[in-house]
């Protein structure tokens, strides 16, 4: 218990009600904060770990309404490509995958908290396309459930249905690239001491999560959230600059 870093828990906790609330999932807080803790790869382990738990949570907390044609759609072109930048990532540098990270979180948020009310087709072929590029960016970077998020939004998902459907698509992946991550080594004994209180965080950040959203409208959080990325994006920069 004394070597457990218990500010980095409560950060995970953090990350997994706020991403519950804004809709985005835990992933794009937790890869950048975990990088202060840890190495990027060990981050990526942690990762699809703490996210399986999370995921099964939000499953069980907002079952009603799955939806199985985005299931498809989104579900499988996700699982094909986070197989995909899972592999790639033990080929890019990981200070260059820090990057794109930080990169990736500063241009997202700006670009939505600029264009309020950009949207997406809801076409099968945008949902494919959308459900790639959030595999592959998961699989790469750590964490893709912002592209998916805006994908699935253009569908008018009822709100229990949208986060049901997007965890149950957000549990195949994450099942997925944890074997690739294991078979790259990103999954380290000494870092298992903390799996027992992730899985933890995720049903209890989920279930807390939940409860907020049943008094206050989302949309409301997804600015802030929105916020919250770009302060993420920017320190992660920062770092990156100054080490």
């Amino acid at each position: 218990m004394k070597d457990l870093n218990f500010i980095f828990l409560f950060l995970a906790l953090l990350a997994e009600i706020i991403g519950t609330i804004g809709g985005f999932g835990s992933s794009v807080f937790f890869v950048p904060l975990g990088g202060f803790y840890f190495d990027f790869q060990s981050v990526l382990g942690l990762t699809a770990i703490f996210h399986l738990s999370s995921n099964l949570s939000k499953i069980f907390l907002f079952k009603k309404g799955l939806d199985k044609r985005l299931l498809l759609t989104i579900g499988i072109p996700s699982v094909v490509f986070v197989v995909v930048g899972g592999l790639l990532s033990k080929i890019v540098d990981s200070t260059v995958l820090e990057i794109f990270l930080g990169l990736f979180l500063v241009g997202f948020s700006l670009l939505f908290l600029i264009k309020r009310k950009l949207i997406i087709s809801p076409t099968n072929k945008n949902a494919i396309i959308g459900g790639a590029f959030s595999g592959f960016s998961a699989g790469l970077l750590g964490t893709g459930g912002a592209i998916r998020g805006l994908t699935m939004a253009s569908f008018n998902l009822e709100k229990s249905a949208f986060i049901a459907t997007s965890a149950f698509i957000d549990f195949l992946i994450d099942f997925s690239r944890t074997f690739v991550y294991y078979n790259n080594g990103y999954i380290h004994n000494h870092d298992l001491k903390y799996v027992p209180f992730l899985f933890l965080i995720g049903i209890v950040g989920s279930f807390i999560g939940k409860k907020i959203l049943n008094y206050i409208p989302q949309y409301k959080f997804r600015r802030l959230s929105l916020f919250l990325i770009l302060v993420i994006g920017v320190i992660t920069m920062t770092k990156l600059i100054l080490s």
